[in-house]
C-alpha cells in the first residue's frame, strides 16, 4: 500500500535568493535518495519554500524498499580449486564471508574466464525504516551558496548510520529549528543532536513531530495559537494558511500582486513598470504573508534623475515606486510588509522617513557632482586602482579613448563616429570618482551618462557613457534596446566593444584567469557581453559587419603594451591560449542558451581552440544555415560522406599537399576514373559561387551548393579506391578529395552533423 510522506525542515530565516533554488535542489535530492533506498515514488515530489521552511511531499510511496537481487563475484575457478580439486583458501574464504557452503557457490561466466558467484537477495525492510536515512542524506547533501556551522550533529542510531557516518556534523544554511516528518500521517523517528557552545548554556535537540509552526508574528498576539498539529499535506497546508503563511511563491506572488494595485489605485496611479517582474519576484520570496503599505515623499524630489529615484526605492529599500498613466514617477510608493496591521499609517510613516533621508543624500551628491564637469573628474582616475599590474583608471580611461576611436573608424566603418568614440571612452568611467555612484555603485556608467548629458555632451557620447557596461548576458533579447540607444549605437558599440575586450586582455595577461566559481573581476559577464555584443550588430546596432576577435585581441594587446609596457603580461604563463579557449566557451556557451544544436556548434567553432578568423557574427550566420538545410536528404548524406573525405585526406600531408597543388595544371591529366572526373568537374563548376557566398557571407547559398556534391561524392567512394600503389595516382586522388575537404570547412566541418538516421 502506498502511503502519503510529508517533510518540513524549519529553519531560521533563509535568504529571498536561495529559495528557488533550493526547492528545485530538494526535488532532485529527494528523487534521487528514495531512489538509491529503493524506495518507489508512486507519484511526483512537490516541494515548497517560505522563509522559513523547506518543504516536500510525495503523495504516493510504497511501504517498503524493492527486493535486491545481486550477484557477488569470487575468486575465478582456477584459483579457487587446488590440482586435487579440493578448494582453496580463496573459495572457503568467500564463501564464510557470504555465509554458505563452498558447494553452495554458482559457476559464472564472463568474458575473463569461469568465476565463482553467490546470489543474494536482500528484502525489502520498511520505509518507515529506511526513511531516517533519506533524510540524512538529504540534510547532508543539499548546498547553499554559504552554510553555517551550528553545533548540530547526527546521531548514530542505525537508521542514519549509513547515510552520516557516526557523529557527522552538520553544517547548514540556516540553524534549523524543527522538523516535521510523517510518513502515512505517523512521526518518522529522526534526530540531530545540539552540543552547548559554552558548558553554562544549554541547547535542546532537534526531533521529529508532526508539529509545524505558524507566521513568526501574526499567529502570536490574538491570533489563532502558534503551534500546528498536522496529519497530511492537505491537513498541513490548509492549517499554515489559516496561520498565515502562504506556502508556495506562486500563492505569495499573487496576493503580492492583487495588494499592490489595489493600493496603487487609491493613489491614483499604478505599480512603476520598472519595479515590475524581479522585484515582485523577489520580494514574494522575503515574506511569508505579504501586506502593502503606501507611502509619500516631498515632490520635489522629483526633480532628481528617474533612474536615482527608483534605485533607491527598488534597490535600497525594496519598494515600489508609483507612475501615473503616462509612466512619469509620482511622490508616492508602496512597500511590503511581513504583518498585517491595524497601524498601517505607523508603518507608512517610519517608511518615508528613511526615504526621505536617502532622497535628500541623493540631492545633496546630485548638487555636488554637477559642479564640476566629467573632463576635470578625469584627474581623480589616478587614485582609483584598476589592477596592480595594469595601473589605475585614468590608464584604463586612456586606453578606451584610443580603443573606442579605432574600433568606430577602423573597424564598424563609421569614421564620422571616430571622436564622438573616443570622447564617450575617455569620459567613460569618470562617474566613478562621483559622490552619487560611491552611495549608489549600481548607477555607474548611468550617471556618468546623465552628468554628460547635463553638460550639454552630444547624445550620442552621453548614451555611450550610460550604456557602455550593457550587455551583462548571451539572450538575444537583453539591453541596451535599439529604442534605448537611439543614433547612439555605433558611439556605444565601440565604447562597450572596447571596454570589454581590454578588460580581458589585460586581467588574462595578468594572471587573473577565472577558475571553477572563481571570478573576482566579472570575466566570464564581460565575455558574455562582448560575445552578444558583436552576435547581435545588425539587430542593436545596424551594423552588418563581421568583426574578428583576433583583430580586437591584437590590437588591444598593442594599446595596453604602449600604455603599461612589456611587463603588464609576465604574471600569465600563455594568456594568449587561455584567453581563446576561454572566448570559445562562451561563445558556445551563448549559442547553446539560444538553442542551436551541440553537433551544429561543434561543426562551426575552431577545433583548434585557436581565435584566427573566428568572427561571432559569421559563426550565428554558419549556424543559421545549418539549421535551415539540417533535414535536407542530400545534405545528410554529405555530411556522413564528409567524414570519409577527412579521414581520407588525413593521408596526405600539408606538405605532400602544397607540393601537389603547385603542379595544378596536370590534375586533370593524372586522374582517369569516370567517377573522379566527374568529382573534379562538380569541384570546379561550383568553387567560384561557393567560395563567392562564403565571402558574402550568405551560408545558406554555400551549403545549398555544397549539398550538391552528395551524387558525385557517393559515385566517387563506390567507384574509386583512393589508396591505389601507383605514387603519383594516389597523390592526385588524396589532392581531389583535399581540396574537396578544404572547400567545404570553409563553411563548416559538416562532419560533426548527427544525422537523424544515426
Amino acid at each position: 500500500m502506498d502511503r502519503e510522506l510529508l517533510l518540513e525542515i524549519g529553519v531560521e530565516e533563509l535568504p529571498a535568493a536561495w529559495l528557488t533554488p533550493l526547492t528545485e535542489q530538494l526535488a532532485d535530492r529527494l528523487s534521487a535518495e528514495l531512489s538509491a533506498f529503493r524506495l518507489a515514488p508512486g507519484a511526483p515530489v512537490e516541494t515548497f519554500a517560505t522563509p522559513r521552511r523547506l518543504t516536500a511531499t510525495v503523495a504516493k510511496l510504497a511501504e517498503r524498499q524493492a527486493e535486491h537481487d545481486e550477484t557477488v563475484t569470487g575468486p575465478s575457478v582456477d584459483a579457487a580449486y587446488g590440482a586435487d580439486r579440493q578448494p582453496t583458501a580463496a573459495a572457503l574464504g568467500f564463501a564464510r564471508k557470504h555465509h554458505v557452503e563452498v558447494g553452495e557457490l554458482e559457476r559464472l561466466e564472463t568474458p575473463r574466464g569461469t568465476y565463482l558467484a553467490v546470489r543474494k537477495r536482500e528484502r525489502g525492510r520498511a520505509a518507515v525504516d529506511v526513511l531516517p536515512n533519506v533524510l540524512a542524506a538529504i540534510l547532508c547533501g543539499l548546498s547553499f551558496p554559504k552554510h553555517m556551522r551550528w553545533d548540530a550533529s547526527l546521531e548514530d542510531p542505525a537508521s542514519a548510520q549509513a547515510a552520516t557516518g557516526k557523529g557527522r556534523d552538520l553544517p547548514f544554511g540556516r540553524p534549523i529549528r524543527w522538523l516535521l516528518f510523517l510518513y502515512g500521517g505517523r512521526v518518522v523517528p529522526f534526530v540531530i543532536r545540539r552540543t552547548p557552545l559554552a558548558q553554562t548554556t544549554s541547547v535542546q535537540d532537534v526531533r521529529s513531530g508532526a508539529v509545524t509552526y505558524g507566521h513568526r508574528f501574526l499567529a502570536l498576539s490574538g491570533r489563532p495559537g502558534r503551534t500546528v498539529k498536522v496529519r497530511s499535506f492537505a491537513d498541513y497546508r490548509t492549517r499554515l494558511g489559516e496561520h498565515f503563511v502562504l506556502l508556495s511563491h506562486q500563492e505569495r506572488y499573487q496576493r503580492l500582486m492583487r495588494e499592490l494595485d489595489t493600493h496603487a489605485r487609491r493613489l491614483g496611479g499604478r505599480v512603476s513598470a520598472s519595479a515590475q517582474g524581479a522585484l515582485v519576484d523577489e520580494v514574494a520570496d522575503l515574506v511569508e504573508y505579504p501586506c502593502v503599505v503606501a507611502g509619500v515623499f516631498p515632490p520635489d524630489f522629483l526633480d532628481l534623475p528617474e533612474e536615482v529615484l527608483t534605485t533607491t526605492m527598488i534597490h535600497h529599500q525594496h519598494y515600489f515606486p508609483v507612475a501615473d498613466e503616462r509612466n512619469k514617477l509620482m511622490p508616492a510608493f508602496l512597500a511590503v510588509t511581513n504583518i498585517e496591521s491595524d497601524q498601517a499609517q505607523r508603518i507608512a510613516i517610519n517608511a518615508e522617513r528613511v526615504l526621505s533621508a536617502r532622497l535628500r543624500d541623493a540631492r545633496f551628491f546630485w548638487d555636488a557632482d554637477r559642479r564640476t564637469p566629467l573632463e576635470a573628474k578625469l584627474a581623480r582616475l589616478d587614485t582609483l586602482l584598476f589592477h596592480k599590474r595594469l595601473g589605475s583608471y585614468r590608464d584604463k580611461a586612456e586606453r578606451l579613448e584610443r580603443l573606442a576611436g579605432w574600433l568606430a573608424g577602423d573597424v564598424l566603418g563609421h569614421p564620422d563616429a571616430r571622436v564622438d568614440a573616443a570622447t564617450a571612452g575617455r569620459l567613460a568611467k569618470a562617474d566613478l570618482t562621483t559622490d552619487m555612484v560611491r552611495e549608489l555603485t549600481e548607477l555607474q556608467g548611468t550617471m556618468g551618462g546623465i552628468y554628460a548629458r547635463e553638460e550639454g555632451q552630444p547624445e550620442a557620447v552621453w548614451r555611450a557613457i550610460a550604456y557602455h557596461y550593457l550587455p551583462v548576458g548571451v539572450e538575444a533579447n537583453l539591453p541596451p534596446t535599439r529604442e534605448q540607444l537611439g543614433s547612439a549605437a555605433v558611439t556605444w558599440a565601440a565604447v562597450a566593444v572596447a571596454d570589454k575586450v581590454d578588460s580581458l586582455v589585460a586581467m588574462f595577461g595578468a594572471g587573473e584567469t577565472p577558475t571553477g566559481t572563481r571570478d573576482p573581476f566579472g570575466l566570464r559577464r564581460h565575455a558574455q557581453g562582448l560575445l552578444k555584443l558583436l552576435v547581435d550588430l545588425p539587430e542593436v546596432a545596424q551594423i552588418d559587419r563581421s568583426v574578428r576577435i583576433d583583430t580586437l585581441v591584437d590590437h588591444a594587446r598593442r594599446v595596453l603594451a604602449d600604455s603599461l609596457g612589456a611587463s603588464w603580461a609576465t604574471g600569465a604563463a600563455a594568456p594568449e591560449t587561455a584567453l581563446a579557449t576561454f572566448l570559445i566557451e562562451r561563445l558556445r556557451y551563448l549559442f547553446e542558451r539560444r538553442g542551436y544544436r551541440y553537433d551544429a556548434i561543434n561543426a562551426v567553432l575552431p577545433a583548434d581552440g585557436r581565435l584566427d578568423g573566428l568572427s561571432p557574427l559569421a559563426v550565428r550566420r554558419r549556424l543559421e544555415a545549418l539549421r535551415a538545410l539540417g533535414g535536407s536528404d542530400d545534405f545528410e548524406a554529405l555530411a556522413v560522406l564528409f567524414k570519409r573525405v577527412k579521414n581520407i585526406a588525413r593521408e596526405l600531408p600539408p606538405e605532400s599537399l602544397a607540393a601537389a597543388r603547385a603542379g595544378e595544371a596536370r590534375l586533370r591529366e593524372q586522374l582517369r576514373e569516370p567517377a573522379e572526373l566527374a568529382l573534379l568537374d562538380a569541384l570546379e563548376a561550383r568553387t567560384t559561387s561557393i567560395e563567392a557566398a562564403i565571402a558574402r557571407e550568405d551560408f545558406t547559398s554555400a551549403l545549398t551548393e555544397a549539398a550538391a556534391f552528395r551524387p558525385a561524392v557517393d559515385r566517387f567512394f563506390n567507384d574509386v579506391f583512393v589508396m591505389v600503389d601507383d605514387p603519383a595516382l594516389r597523390a592526385a586522388r588524396l589532392r581531389l578529395v583535399a581540396d574537396l575537404r578544404d572547400l567545404v570547412l570553409g563553411i563548416a566541418d559538416i562532419s560533426e552533423i548527427v544525422s537523424s538516421g544515426q
